[in-house]
């Protein structure tokens, strides 16, 4: 069997279904946030090809060697028969995103029904100024690739995979605590994550802040005001898990409430960070409209204020807590069915999660103390009247256990089970 050991060092599980969608004719788009991944990903895949005996041609937009059979479609074809010499070849572009017009440029070379198939990567940011979604319709599938998750994290480095890392972090709160602490400081993105040290990790994350300053949200996206927008997210990062107020976010950035809500949907499509938006049937007593913010990566969040250590009795611990879980829960429920959002009534009655599963709701409280019996809490009681769910969770360190309230069954499970 293929391993992918010799050009990616952690295994990431969207691997094998982009893998598998090399199958199909529609163009395979792989897009997320700079230095997630992608790169490494498509390399390996190459790789694997190239040892089947497949031809592989690789373009890389960011090296102007690759770039300028790029200025025209006819250009690329071009180079693409003359490398393959009339043999069927899988092309990969990676930084799609540099094509003037990149979802049209694919669009015309998709419509030539050449027998080659292509495969391309690109931030987020291809997304806000080519329209690429729209110009190729039913002619792509986007796959996404963010941050290294939880769950390769543990495999990565328990070595154990996912399943037996979570199993063995379940039977030792020490590990499991380590482990916790060194992904709520420094996050997930690869190479930080396989850095050897702390000021390694740190002079990566700063790396990887600036490329996306300098090429995405500057050279791409072309804002503007660059230093408001870092403050932003600063501003942003404060508040992980709590109320957005654009009224107040404005005056402390000098910008105009349209203007921030312009910049804060730049940094939701570029993977940075992502609203969760209240669930709410009954308008007249639970709040609306106003989202709560998480980021994608607890180390970008963290170096964006200058963030170099965490413990239990630090203030950001339990909300870098509460999105760890936002995050296990994306992740867990990543069909196109389940959205995840927050619960919170007038009489401040408040539910960290809701996942709506479509068929049922899920309430998810978070508690990042060390807990040494089953507690169900006042708002979890609430939400369990209002809508009498099936099942309920509270996600905490250190107990597995069960309680029912009425004939709602409350499951306590520890972060690790949320992992396997």
């Amino acid at each position: 069997m293929y391993s992918t050991k010799t050009i990616m060092e952690i295994d990431r599980t969207l691997y094998e279904a982009v893998r598998m969608h090399l199958a199909q004719k529609e163009i395979t788009l792989v897009v997320g946030p700079r230095q997630a991944g992608k790169t490494t990903l498509l390399k390996a895949l190459a790789e694997e090809l190239r040892a089947r005996g497949e031809i592989c041609l690789f373009f890389n937009l960011d090296i102007d060697r690759d770039a300028q059979f790029f200025s025209s479609q006819t250009r690329l074809v071009e180079r693409v028969e003359a490398l393959s010499e009339g043999r069927r070849a899988y092309v990969f572009i990676d930084e799609v995103q540099r094509i003037e017009n990149a979802g049209l440029f694919l669009k015309g070379i998709y419509d030539r029904a050449l027998p080659h198939k292509w495969i391309a990567t690109g931030s987020g940011s291809i997304e806000l100024k080519e329209k690429i979604g729209e110009s190729l319709v039913g002619r792509k599938r986007n796959f996404y690739l963010y941050p290294v998750s939880p769950a390769e994290f543990v495999a990565y480095r328990t070595g154990k995979g996912v399943s037996q890392g979570a199993a063995v972090l379940a039977t030792d709160p020490v590990e499991s605590d380590r482990l916790l602490f060194a992904y709520l400081l420094y996050g997930g993105y690869p190479r930080v994550v396989t850095a050897p040290n702390a000021s390694e990790k740190v002079a990566m994350l700063d790396e990887i802040f600036q490329g996306y300053i300098e090429r995405d949200i500057q050279l791409l996206l072309r804002v503007e005001k660059s230093r408001s927008f870092i403050t932003l997210l600063q501003l942003l990062a404060i508040r992980v898990g709590r109320l957005i107020n654009w009224q107040d976010l404005a005056n402390q950035t000098n910008l105009s409430v349209a203007t921030v809500k312009q910049y804060f949907w730049y940094i939701e499509k570029t993977f940075i960070a992502a609203p969760a938006t209240p669930y709410f049937t009954n308008k007249e007593k639970e709040l609306v409209k106003t989202p709560q913010v998480y980021f994608w990566d607890s180390g970008l969040r963290n170096h964006l204020l200058n963030l170099r250590a965490l413990d239990e009795q630090s203030p950001d611990f339990g909300f870098l807590f509460q999105q760890f879980v936002w995050l296990l829960l994306r992740h867990q429920f990543s069909d196109a069915v389940s959205s995840i959002h927050y619960w919170r009534t007038q009489h401040q009655a408040e539910v960290d999660f809701v996942v709506n599963r479509g068929a049922d709701l899920l309430p998810v409280e978070v508690k990042a103390a060390r807990l040494p019996e089953p507690r169900v809490e006042r708002s979890l009681h609430s939400f369990i009247e209002a809508y009498a769910p099936a099942e309920a969770w509270v996600v905490n360190r250190t107990l597995s256990d069960e309680v029912w309230v009425g004939k709602t069954r409350v499951r306590f499970r520890k972060w690790m089970e949320l992992v396997g």
